[in-house]
């Protein structure tokens, strides 16, 4: 559970404003993820893998990245690593929505500049605070 002390709830406005991108190469877990999310009004895209997320990233410029880190080709570490090299990215909030959540695993996160690490299964009511 995520606690936001201190923090206003964004406006449905705000919410929709936001774009949102959910990287993971499972396509069951992503469609049902950004299906949740959208429910709470939030404007997401998918990209089912490491390459096409960080295509997917360059292209449409979210606000917010789900990204998971255990992929093929490039992992979400890589992606990370790559969107955080990019001065264009350097203002999206990095997210890691993973099986992993041992603390090397969160060590690694960190260091390959994700903003939070959140393990799955993930309360949406959660994922929605952390955009908002």
């Amino acid at each position: 559970m995520i606690a936001l002390l201190g923090h206003q709830t964004a406006s449905d406005e705000d919410m929709a404003a936001n774009k949102i991108l959910i990287v993971d190469d499972n396509a069951d877990a992503a469609d049902m993820t950004a299906e949740a999310l959208r429910l709470f009004g939030l404007n997401v895209e998918v990209a089912y893998g490491g390459p096409e997320g960080l295509a997917t990233a360059k292209a449409i410029a979210p606000s917010v990245i789900f990204l998971d880190i255990g992929m093929p080709q490039l992992d979400g570490y890589q992606v990370a690593t790559a969107l955080r090299a990019d001065e264009k990215m350097s203002g999206v909030k990095l997210i890691a929505l993973t099986a992993w959540g041992d603390a090397a695993s969160r060590e690694k996160s960190k260091a390959a500049g994700f903003d939070a690490h959140i393990t799955k299964p993930a309360d949406f009511s959660d994922l929605v605070a952390l955009v908002s």
